[in-house]
Parts: C-alpha cells; structure tokens; sequence
C-alpha cells in the first residue's frame, strides 16, 4: 500500500483529469449523430486522428490545458551503433505536460469493439492491453488508458471483457496484479469515468520506479442507435 501511496502522490492526476474528461467531452461531441467521416464504420486511425484534432482545437483550448496532443506519435528503439530502426511503433493519442517537478505521457489506445470474441481477444491481448505490458508503449509511465468504441451495446462487451481478466492464462500473459479479493479488475482510484482499472507488472527496461503501470479502461459509445448503420441482409432470392 505504501508503494501505491508514494507514486500516485508524485504522480500528476489533476492534469491527467483534465485530458481524459477533455478526450470525453470531445467525443461525446463529435459522436452525438451520425457524420460522413466520424460514424461507427470509419476505421480505427481515422477516429482517433479525427478526436485528437477536435479536441486540441476546440476543447482543449476552451477548457484551457497547457499540454501537447499528439495522434500516431512515434515510439521505438534504434542501434546506437549502427542507427537502424529496430522497433517503431504508433500510439494512438498520447497528452503529454509537465512542470519543473512533475512530467507524464499518457497513452489512449483505441480498439473498435463489437460482441465478438475475436474483438475481445484484439483488445485484451498482445496487440492492445498487452503493449503495455510486454510491448513498448508509455514506457516508464506509470498510467495509461485503454479506451473501447463501443459497436455493439455495452452491456454484450464490457462484462465479458471483465471475466476474460479472470482467465489464469490471459492473467499471466498481462502480468496482471490482483486485489485483495482476488479479482484483477478494479474501480478505478484515478478516474471516476473508468469503467475499471487493472495493474501490472514490467520489466525494468519499461516500468517506473514502483515496478507496475495502472491501466484505466474506458468505454465510449456512439450517441445513437449504431445498428442502423449496419448494412441490411439481402433478401434471399425465392
């Protein structure tokens, strides 16, 4: 416990807060009926590219966040020796701020997700919540945030999400830290808007100092019915 007490007091909340209830906003807004180029079929880079521009333009700037908003910001690893680029990868939307005491770099990863189990397995493993763990992502962060578009309703995502957590293959492949109780999902103690959080641990070449980064879960949906926007079966011919 005092572990967990030292690094959230040095770690920066409010203005972590502020992003997150910006990125929200920001969506709620661009979400609230159907767009040409902003709906529930545009692909995953789009949105995300789409968000991050409105709201550092709009919201942002209204709500008066002094740090910088970046989509597909550029992460990875080059030889020293050589320059060849061993690793890259692209974060979906990142906020970065700092002050003469405090610095962050919080990582939003966006998966679509529909009820399929392939879309719970794309959100959960190696090429969603796992580039967290194992991955590069916010490394050296001790926060980030994983956030879900919601393309079927959410009480048919979420809760199975929740219960493949409890899986002990998925658990040891996250390096995931139960509670107390034993779950791995947990209310989140940073965000009132998370859904639930869920800690694990890393390797020192990527943890913070406390050794563990604390994901948040959020899950945000479209402001109508997304079913209407599915193509319609064709009639069987007779």
């Amino acid at each position: 416990m005092t572990g967990t007490v030292d690094w959230l007091s040095a770690f920066p909340l409010q203005p972590a807060i502020e992003a997150v209830e910006a990125l929200r906003q920001g969506w709620t807004e661009l979400a609230a009926r159907p767009r040409p180029d902003f709906n529930p079929k545009t692909k995953e880079d789009a949105l995300t590219k789409r968000l991050k521009i409105y709201v550092e333009n709009h919201v942002a700037r209204e709500r008066g966040l002094l740090g910088m908003w970046a989509a597909e910001d550029i992460i990875g690893e080059i030889d020293p020796l050589t320059g060849a680029l061993i690793e890259e990868r692209r974060t979906d939307i990142v906020y970065g701020w700092n002050s003469d005491v405090q610095a962050m770099k919080l990582v939003f990863e966006f998966k679509r997700l529909g009820r399929q189990k392939k879309h719970r397995d794309h959100y959960l493993r190696e090429q969603g919540l796992g580039r967290f763990v194992s991955g590069i992502y916010s490394r050296r962060q001790a926060v980030a945030a994983m956030v879900g578009v919601l393309l079927d309703p959410e009480a048919e995502i979420v809760p199975p999400i929740r219960d493949a957590l409890g899986d002990a293959a998925l658990a040891t492949l996250l390096r995931l830290r139960p509670t107390g109780t034993g779950a791995y999902a947990k209310p989140s103690s940073l965000f009132s808007s998370a859904d639930f959080d869920t800690e694990h641990d890393r390797e020192p070449a990527l943890a913070p100092s406390h050794g563990t980064i604390r994901v948040s879960h959020f899950f945000f949906a479209f402001g109508y019915p997304t079913s209407t926007l599915k193509p319609k079966k064709k009639a069987a011919t007779p």
